[in-house]
């Protein structure tokens, strides 16, 4: 929930999530449509799709308990994979986000992504309390080694830092006004509030305008989000 989303809007959101699926199990059981209605509000609705057909195969098959396993369920990237094998199942594997990037980039002294910024992590990693490496290299990214204004006065290890001038910006992300990803979440807004909508009644709530939603509705149709049936759109069964 918390990828590419504040915390603060996340906390909320989390608490009622895991209260109607409590269980892997209650959220493979659950239709498509539910977990995507209780999903509503966090954006890039594709992850509620992703989650449910997750919980689909670990229920079927276990859970993977190494981050290469982890990265097979539908959805799950490098991070998200290292971070549960980590921290749920003790596998001694760097979980690297942006701040730890950023951290490895000015201690080693050199701007590093990709291949070159995992292996630099787990070379550094102490492989004999990965999950409180991960924990602390993080936490020195987020609360002191700041993208643009470091604390180094306040870092605990300032004196090994080799340039704490490096900042690689992440990728900017497109604008959301006038994006498919705005279409996208306002068809599938007007689906969880109306249960059914033909095309012309998804113009006429959303403000979209047809050229757009069709896209958004092609999309969305593909990847198993919403169906048709007898000219109007409605939310996918599961």
């Amino acid at each position: 929930m918390a990828q590419q989303t504040q915390i603060s809007r996340v906390a909320g959101h989390f608490e009622r999530f895991t209260h109607e699926f409590p269980t892997v199990e209650a959220l493979a059981e659950a239709p498509l449509a539910q977990v995507v209605t209780a999903w509503s509000g966090l954006g890039y609705n594709r992850r509620a799709r992703y989650l449910h057909a997750a919980a689909a195969r670990i229920v079927t098959e276990g859970w993977p308990r190494t981050a290469a396993a982890l990265q097979e369920l539908p959805g799950v990237g490098p991070y998200t994979a290292a971070a549960v094998a980590c921290f749920a199942f003790g596998e001694p594997v760097a979980a690297v986000d942006t701040n730890m990037k950023r951290v490895l980039s000015r201690w080693l002294g050199s701007p590093l992504d990709g291949t070159e910024l995992t292996a630099a992590a787990n070379a550094e990693l102490d492989r004999a309390r990965a999950a409180e490496w991960n924990q602390a290299v993080m936490d020195l990214g987020a609360g002191i080694c700041s993208p643009r204004h470091p604390g180094c006065h306040a870092c605990p290890v300032e004196e090994w830092c080799s340039d704490s001038s490096i900042y690689v910006p992440p990728p900017s992300q497109g604008r959301f006004i006038g994006s498919t990803r705005q279409a996208r979440g306002a068809v599938l807004k007007v689906l969880i509030g109306q249960g059914t909508a033909t095309e012309a009644t998804l113009v006429g709530e959303s403000g979209i305008d047809r050229q757009r939603l069709a896209i958004a509705l092609a999309a969305l149709e593909l990847e198993g989000m919403i169906r048709q049936s007898n000219g109007a759109w409605a939310l996918a069964d599961g």
